[in-house]
């Protein structure tokens, strides 16, 4: 069997730098629960780049 490397956790600034948006943007669509992949780690909200490529492509990050 072989091992997957897995993939690190980015924070919220990265996350929104990867996105183009400010992290105030990315808290307020946590907030309004609209499906974006965020986990909440601790006291930190926490992405995978794979998650949000997923959530991009699924058209829901275009959804209001």
């Amino acid at each position: 069997m072989s091992e997957q490397v897995s993939e690190s956790w980015i924070n919220i600034d990265e996350a929104a730098e990867y996105l183009g948006v400010k992290p105030v943007t990315l808290r307020t669509w946590i907030k309004k629960k609209n499906g974006i992949p965020a986990h909440k780690i601790g006291k930190q909200w926490k992405f995978k780049y794979s998650e949000l490529d997923e959530w991009v492509k699924s058209g829901k990050s275009a959804i209001e």
